[in-house]
């Protein structure tokens, strides 16, 4: 997979703080930024959509559009059966 490439610069003391988390040699500091870079972006992305909602609020009721083509047999609408859900939560333990 292609990634693009930047070049980014840090303060002293941030790359002092990054050196201790993620040091050059265990070649880690690459991931460790990616994921701070995706964590920062959908936060931001969050407050744009909170910002969105306080905005204009959804209506407190559901109306009939709201329900247009929806379809109560699709499975992924219906939630997981009980067995099913313990089962994730005893793989997850």
């Amino acid at each position: 997979m292609h990634m693009k490439q930047i070049l980014l610069e840090l303060d002293d003391a941030c790359a002092r703080d990054l050196e201790r988390v993620a040091p050059a040699g265990k070649r880690i500091r690459a991931e460790f930024i990616r994921l701070a870079l995706r964590r920062a972006i959908d936060l931001a992305l969050d407050r744009e959509t909170e910002a969105a909602y306080r905005k204009q609020p959804l209506r407190a009721a559901l109306t009939s559009a709201d329900l247009a083509d929806w379809d109560g047999q699709n499975e992924l609408a219906k939630p997981a059966s009980p067995s099913r859900a313990r089962r994730r939560k005893r793989r997850a333990a």
